[in-house]
């Protein structure tokens, strides 16, 4: 657990800036909150991270690490709206990628309250990146909410992705698809993708 922490701590160090977050041309309406996780791979697979680790762990962890990780970002949303800073929001967004992806890829078998204390951090750095960008108006709050349920359905996705490959005895390929969040965390702190 030392040595994932380590990674994930010098890689989020060494990055600069994903610019995953500028501003967005329209960040008001419910289907732009829809459409916006859907359009970067460090939401894709952060989202997707949380359901299969949540998948692996089983039991309560299968619905109480995404609705931590839906609860906290929609905590950090409303701090980035009311512009209350939070540091490292950039650097944090590319940790989680890299941290769940290394989470899930090396089956790491940890107390579900750790797990949503983990998954909440990271929300916070998500959401919080997004309410800054929105406007203080219900549309904003449409756009929140339309993020929350395309990041539910990416949870979802690694839930039900990782229970399929549990059930045809493939359980490797979800630790398999943890790596490729770690790959997809790497390259975007270096700055390759």
């Amino acid at each position: 657990m030392k040595r994932l922490l380590s990674v994930a701590a010098l890689l989020a160090l060494a990055a600069g800036p994903a610019f995953a977050h500028p501003g967005h041309v329209e960040a008001s309406s419910f289907l732009a909150g829809v459409a916006h996780p859907l359009s970067g791979l460090d939401h894709i697979a952060v989202m997707i991270a949380v359901g299969l680790w949540a998948a692996l762990k089983g039991g309560r962890a299968l619905w109480v690490w995404p609705a931590a990780f839906v609860g906290l970002m929609l905590v950090g949303g409303a701090l980035g709206m009311a512009h209350v800073p939070l540091p490292f929001v950039e650097p944090g967004i590319l940790a989680s990628v890299v941290a769940l992806g290394l989470l899930v890829a090396l089956a790491v078998d940890l107390p579900v309250i750790t797990g949503a204390v983990i998954v909440g951090v990271f929300a916070l750095f998500h959401g919080h990146a997004h309410g800054s960008e929105v406007a203080e108006s219900l549309g904003g709050i449409g756009y929140m909410a339309g993020f929350a349920l395309a990041t539910t359905t990416l949870h979802l996705v690694g839930i039900g992705f990782a229970q399929m490959m549990t059930r045809a005895n493939l359980r490797p390929c979800i630790r398999a698809a943890g790596a490729v969040c770690v790959v997809i965390g790497g390259a975007l702190a270096l700055g390759a993708i």
